[in-house]
């Protein structure tokens, strides 16, 4: 049957000894060193899903900000290309303004030097149909009443050149 020699509880003794040595020496450290291993990934998981959290608050802030600023963008634009506009129009405006006062201007011009030639023309008329008339008649025509006369003469031919160019 059995037979318990001294080895046998010796070899107890030893495994029993050497399981309560192992287990103050060894496994508690082991243990120790693996629950802190497994703390530190656990935080560094963590800590990890924090920084991912807050990757994604910020690329959520960024993204608000971009679209903030290219809506900004569009209504400076915007507001650049009515104010070009305007004064686009305001200066062409003002163009077409300056070109009928030149206009008008030139017109003025060109009838207060109708007006000038005019009565130089007349002057000279005058002149002319007077010495004409006194070498015809051979005689002066000094006095106020000829010279009314050759006036309205002068009068009635301006009259009816004007009728004629009418």
């Amino acid at each position: 049957m059995l037979d318990f020699s001294v080895t046998l509880i010796i070899t107890v003794i030893n495994i029993v000894f050497l399981t309560f040595i192992l287990r103050k020496i060894l496994f508690k450290p082991v243990s120790k060193f693996v629950a802190d291993r497994a703390k530190r990934v656990r935080d560094s998981i963590d800590a990890a899903s924090a920084d991912r959290e807050q990757a994604k608050s910020l690329l959520s802030q960024y993204r608000g900000k971009m679209e903030a600023a290219e809506a900004e963008a569009r209504e400076i634009v915007a507001s650049a290309t009515t104010k070009a506009r305007a004064q686009a129009e305001r200066i062409v405006a003002d163009g077409k303004a300056e070109a009928v006062a030149i206009v008008e201007d030139a017109r003025r011009q060109i009838e207060l030097e109708r007006q000038k030639a005019f009565a130089r023309f007349t002057v000279e008329a005058t002149a002319l149909v007077m010495t004409a008339s006194s070498r015809l008649v051979q005689r002066d025509f000094s006095g106020d009443d000829n010279r009314r006369y050759v006036d309205m003469l002068l009068g009635e031919l301006a009259a009816n050149a004007r009728k004629g160019n009418g």
